[in-house]
């Protein structure tokens, strides 16, 4: 019944994702976005790359700082396999075992840890990650001249510090045993985010976009917090309906935007696929003295 009920939410995750690439291609020709992409310069194109790269490392490093906190003390290698092999399972295996659920059955497995406590460094590793892109988001949105914007630019301003004090609070009441690692845990988070900035910034110059910039970096961060509701398949269509509706908003070109979602997509695609070595040959976890 369990595996019936899995593969029920894989399909219709698949079946939404379909739908809505299919609503965006009937507003925006697919010929014009792949007439976009076709003039992407390989050099900015491999610049990104490595952006993306950077910031899933950051990101594993924050991932093995959590787990430290938990007596799990993963040497950083250990924990970047299994991080690579985490981000093939969300996108390449969603339907089997999701990459957190994966990586909390690996982690269980090998060392004598409360349930709860592993499942509660996976989530805060992902609202680490929601924050701030929150955070950055309301700070780009600041800078935005959208006449629409300008009447709630104080909810920006308020959103920035109230969001970090309700997420410091929600630790310090539920999860005080990580709280020691707060701080640094959400700088790495921001070096994270940042570091994905640079991807899109990249993205940008690969397409030869040099208007706007603020704006489809804004776009981005929204797409990227709407893409980690688990409704799609790995983000597929939620983040390009961002970016067709953010473009028909900021008034921005809906195919150059639209563009830009399917490059990073691709870009995400060709790094979790390096995970599909550790799907064959599972990562032994080494630990650190």
């Amino acid at each position: 019944m369990e595996n019936l009920r899995k593969k029920g939410i894989t399909l219709l995750k698949i079946l939404v994702s379909a739908a809505l690439l299919y609503f965006i291609f009937t507003k925006i020709p697919f010929s014009e976005v792949l007439s976009v992409l076709k003039t992407a310069k390989p050099f900015f194109v491999i610049a990104a790359l490595l952006f993306f790269v950077i910031s899933k490392l950051l990101a594993a490093v924050r991932l093995n700082l959590y787990f430290h906190e938990i007596e799990v003390l993963l040497t950083h290698k250990s924990n970047l396999k299994l991080y690579l092999l985490g981000m093939f399972y969300n996108l390449f295996l969603p339907g089997g075992i999701g990459g957190d659920a994966f990586k909390g059955y690996y982690i269980k497995k090998r060392f004598e840890v409360p349930t709860k406590k592993v499942v509660a460094v996976l989530l805060l590793d992902r609202l680490s990650g929601m924050l701030l892109l929150f955070v950055f988001a309301c700070i780009l949105g600041l800078t935005l001249k959208d006449p629409t914007l300008r009447p709630f630019q104080w909810l920006f301003w308020l959103g920035i510090p109230l969001s970090v004090l309700i997420f410091w609070g929600l630790q310090s009441r539920f999860f005080g045993y990580i709280l020691p690692v707060f701080w640094k845990s959400n700088g790495l988070s921001a070096l994270v985010q940042l570091a994905q900035l640079g991807c899109v910034l990249m993205i940008l110059q690969a397409l030869k976009i040099e208007v706007s910039t603020v704006e489809y970096l804004f776009i981005f961060l929204i797409s990227s917090i709407v893409s980690v509701l688990p409704l799609t398949i790995g983000g597929i269509g939620s983040r390009e309906l961002v970016f067709l509706y953010g473009a028909l908003w900021l008034g921005l070109q809906e195919d150059v935007s639209v563009g830009i979602s399917m490059l990073f997509f691709m870009i995400t695609a060709l790094v979790s696929l390096g995970g599909l070595w550790f799907h064959f040959k599972k990562p032994n976890l080494e630990t650190s003295s």
